[in-house]
């Protein structure tokens, strides 16, 4: 099993950045592939980015596309999702997600394809 913990959400303003991270207990996140997902109220959640176990390979939402940067830690057991120019329509919660198997972008986008899920921090990003 593995226990996943959000942390690093707040309040900002319009321009200015957060960095998520993603601390994962249990066991080695080393083989592990990376999802963050986001969803605001009344609204699906929707795929940020994923990363690769080796953090070789990453995807991006066409919505945060350089302004987003996922990375890994393997020693420390933890992704982060550095986000900078925010806007006010990245204010939801947002929520990291593992799975065992590397995939498409296809794949790795949809939530349901996860095994393990953090209980999701929130991001507010004020006009």
């Amino acid at each position: 099993q593995v226990q996943l913990v959000e942390s690093g959400g707040g309040l900002v303003q319009a321009g200015g950045s957060l960095r998520l991270s993603c601390a994962a207990s249990g066991r080695t996140i080393a083989g592990y592939n990376w999802g963050w997902f986001r969803q605001a109220p009344e609204k699906e959640r929707e795929f940020v980015a994923a990363i690769r176990w080796d953090g070789g390979t990453t995807y991006y939402a066409d919505s945060v596309k350089g302004r987003f940067t996922a990375s890994r830690d393997n020693a420390k057991n933890t992704v982060y999702l550095q986000m900078n120019n925010l806007k006010p329509e990245d204010t939801a919660i947002y929520y990291c997600a593992a799975r065992s198997l590397w995939a498409s972008v296809q794949t790795m986008g949809v939530p349901q394809r996860y095994d393990y899920w953090g209980q999701g921090t929130q991001v507010t990003v004020s006009s």
